[in-house]
């Protein structure tokens, strides 16, 4: 097939062709916010519009365009609908079983104000699946804990995937630093240092906030000793790890530390009145008496969760599977022969006009998913679940994420064919081309990023080498801009469609995609202005 290289100013003109650039973007938003459309029908509108762009303006040949679409589709099938249908069924056995109502009762032996609860479970637990696992994984098992504790769905997934800042910037072993500071040649753990002189102290705002979403002033004023003591050890525990010892264990360490730090804290302290989620305050909690042998039973399957996905992020491990390791095999690279370097990508996007790869990496043996499997295998053997049960399950579980699933794939087939087309390329040279006060505008890079692949990681596939260049032809340290793509992505996770259809698929609003983007929307552009404001301060 002929090669096609990228165009990236069609129009000769950087801010128009952003314009056009921008369209399916602002397309999927509207078809959310405003025509109040489904996700899938969203997304998979979406897909048309960007394929039209593509090829009408950017000259993209049909058949890429449509090859580009693919890849998406099967990005969108594996890993992350398999993490989140994997997921699901997992929660969803704690619940057939009975387990749940024992780990409900556990999170209340705690405290029973459920404003708390949040800290524990969506921020706190969140950030340390985040670590551990990521990749949707976290926010899909704390939102249907928050639901089971008896929060509204939409309460329960808005409030989960806010508090995911709090670790989304150092997901499943910190590969969202790690993978673009390589990708640039540049030292992972100066890249953590930059970040954190950000995101550390934002974590105490999230906190914050997340009181103030449930109870408003009142609550923070009522519970401001234990928000201090869960952001403030969460904050300074992920500062001090990215800054002595890098991104790989920042969220690991911190979310531990905190959980420890606010339990250990409510044995001492208790607020004013007990929030409950009905509206009553109650004066007085009842708690049931728990064996710390039963709470770590019910417990179990999270904790096989946490300890296969943390082995699998290991570097003894990860150095089996790696290219020349004893079990490389076990990962298949399969290029997508109509799409695998037919595009070339060119300068300044990269050093050099390159091809671009479009290869479908199935790690059947060795991803989250397989992680998140094995764990429900050993809660089957453990629970001694019946036949019958996992078949109902796993019913109604593929019922409930059938709608979810086709959102995922139809957002990542719009978002592949922005990407290879250049479209996404051309919205980062416009806003390289704004000069020294670039940094006030680069995080804007790092949330479109997001918004399209769903991933920090992928964002800083996409944008951190432009970042780097641009720069260094401003003055600046290219590892602050790689830094701030970082922060700046982070702010998009709560609203990417693909996290959107994770959570409302968590708490059964599968369809109602739109209500749960409405609901975070506003926070997300708030903080990128915030990010953007700090980096232009301190950059």
């Amino acid at each position: 097939m002929a090669i096609w290289h990228q165009i990236y100013n069609p129009l000769g003109n950087i801010w128009l062709s952003a314009l056009i650039a921008a369209i399916p973007i602002l397309f999927f938003i509207i078809a959310l916010t405003i025509l109040k459309w489904k996700g899938y029908i969203a997304g998979i509108s979406s897909v048309i519009v960007a394929g039209l762009a593509a090829i009408i303006v950017y000259k993209m040949p049909v058949s890429l365009a449509v090859s580009a679409a693919g890849f998406g589709v099967l990005a969108g099938l594996w890993p992350v609908a398999s993490i989140v249908l994997a997921a699901i069924y997992l929660y969803k056995l704690t619940v057939k079983t009975g387990k749940f109502e024992v780990i409900k009762s556990s999170i209340s032996s705690v405290t029973e104000d459920q404003r708390l609860q949040v800290l524990l479970v969506a921020f706190s637990f969140g950030a340390f699946l985040e670590g551990a696992a990521g990749f949707g994984a976290p926010v899909a098992i704390t939102a249907a804990i928050l639901v089971g504790l008896g929060y509204k769905p939409l309460r329960a997934a808005g409030l989960c995937l806010i508090a995911n800042i709090a670790g989304g910037a150092y997901g499943a072993m910190g590969i969202p630093v790690t993978t673009p500071a390589l990708l640039t040649g540049l030292n992972p753990l100066s890249v953590s240092r930059y970040t954190a002189l950000v995101l550390p102290a934002l974590c105490l705002i999230i906190a914050v906030l997340l009181i103030f979403m449930i109870d408003g002033f009142k609550g923070i004023k009522q519970t401001w000793p234990a928000i201090i003591v869960s952001g403030g050890s969460f904050g300074l525990t992920q500062a001090a790890v990215l800054y002595f010892l890098g991104s790989e264990l920042a969220d690991i360490f911190a979310a531990i530390i905190s959980l420890i730090a606010l339990i250990l804290f409510l044995k001492v302290w208790k607020p004013k009145e007990i929030y409950r989620v009905n509206g009553k305050s109650v004066k007085k909690a009842v708690f049931q008496n728990l064996s710390i042998g039963k709470i770590i039973y019910v417990w179990l399957p999270f904790v096989f969760l946490t300890v296969i996905v943390t082995i699998f992020n290991l570097s003894f491990f990860k150095n089996l599977i790696a290219v020349g390791g004893p079990l490389e095999k076990l990962i298949l690279y399969l290029p997508i022969s109509t799409l695998n370097n037919l595009v070339i990508r060119g300068v300044p996007v990269v050093a050099k006009a390159s091809p671009y790869p479009a290869i479908f990496k199935l790690d059947l043996l060795t991803s989250t998913t397989t992680a998140i499997v094995i764990a429900i295998i050993l809660t089957v053997i453990v629970f001694r679940i019946n036949a019958k049960v996992l078949k109902e399950t796993a019913i109604e579980t593929g019922k409930e994420l059938l709608v979810p699933i086709l959102t995922i794939c139809s957002v990542l087939a719009f978002a592949y064919i922005c990407t290879y087309s250049g479209m996404s390329s051309t919205l980062g040279l416009a806003f390289a081309s704004t000069g020294h006060i670039f940094p006030l505008f680069s995080p804007i890079l790092g949330w479109i990023g997001v918004f399209l692949t769903g991933s920090v990681v992928n964002s800083g596939s996409l944008f951190a080498p432009l970042q780097s260049v641009t720069a260094t032809q401003i003055g600046l340290p290219p590892e602050t801009m790689v830094a701030v793509n970082v922060m700046g992505g982070t702010m998009a996770k709560m609203i990417s469609p693909q996290s959107i259809a994770v959570a409302a698929a968590a708490v059964g609003l599968s369809g109602k995609d739109h209500d749960l983007f409405n609901f975070t929307i506003k926070y997300s552009l708030a903080l990128l202005v915030l990010i953007g404001i700090v980096s232009w301060i301190i950059f």
